[in-house]
């Protein structure tokens, strides 16, 4: 079987948008990476940042880009079922996820592994699944979809943090157009290390561990680029009576 490439190294829809896209954002945030070596060249990937800021998904995607990979997200599957969009995202192959934890949830949790293996692509997830509710921007409690993707194929999960996009656009706050290119780092660490989860994968207590250490890992590559420990316990929205999705109340 010929080895699967991804779309960054091989003419695709990619190409026209990061013409559009790159140039645009290099007008916003001068994005500097660190540790790209650890992204994976070819092959399948998980990609897991922290989340600060509305427009995360564009900076990631510009730096996923830079590294040399196709930048996909994991999209709600009810968006694929809205004309154009739907064929929008199926021509980029953005990965559905569905918001339960049903028999059919799983099965399409395995159709999407099966599918970034068999092509070689990588997906980026955020595991906290919406903003950071803590007031210091550290990352917060996160949710199992990151490492149920990975540990169904056995894809490594390569933790990413940046800093300095709240300065472009402040959590649910506005854009902010001047001065322009602010400054935004970007490190990515090593895969995390979840060989001992492997093997009770599907439990819920397994994915919740596994969970905690992708998360850990996030916070400590965020503690290095603001160059303050971070806090030892996640935020955990619940206990501070807050919705885990949705705009915070002011």
């Amino acid at each position: 079987m010929p080895r699967a490439s991804d779309e960054k190294t091989r003419p695709s829809i990619f190409w026209p948008l990061a013409a559009i896209v790159v140039p645009l954002v290099g007008l916003l945030a001068k994005i500097d990476v660190e540790g790209a070596e650890h992204l994976p060249r070819e092959g399948a990937f998980v990609l897991a940042p922290n989340h600060c800021s509305e427009i995360d998904p564009v900076i990631v995607a510009v730096a996923t880009w830079r590294m040399g990979r196709a930048p996909r997200f994991m999209a709600k599957e009810s968006l694929f079922r809205v004309p154009v969009l739907g064929w929008a995202l199926r021509r980029t192959g953005m990965v559905p996820v569905a918001r339960s934890a049903s028999a059919a949830a799983a099965r399409q949790t395995l159709k999407s592994s099966a599918e970034l293996v068999a092509h070689g692509r990588g997906v980026i997830v955020y595991p906290e699944g919406s903003l950071t509710r803590d007031p210091d921007l550290w990352p917060m409690r996160g949710k199992t979809g990151a490492v149920r993707l990975a540990l169904t194929r056995d894809i490594p999960v390569i933790p990413l943090a940046h800093w300095g996009v709240q300065e472009i656009m402040p959590r649910y706050g506005k854009l902010r157009l001047w001065p322009p290119r602010r400054r935004v780092r970007v490190l990515v660490g090593p895969p995390v290390d979840l060989d001992e989860y492997r093997r009770t994968r599907s439990q819920p207590t397994t994915l919740a561990a596994a969970t905690g250490r992708v998360m850990a890992d996030i916070a400590g590559l965020l503690a290095q680029l603001r160059g303050e420990p971070a806090p030892a316990q996640r935020w955990d929205p619940a206990t501070h009576g807050q919705k885990e999705t949705g705009r915070l109340d002011s």
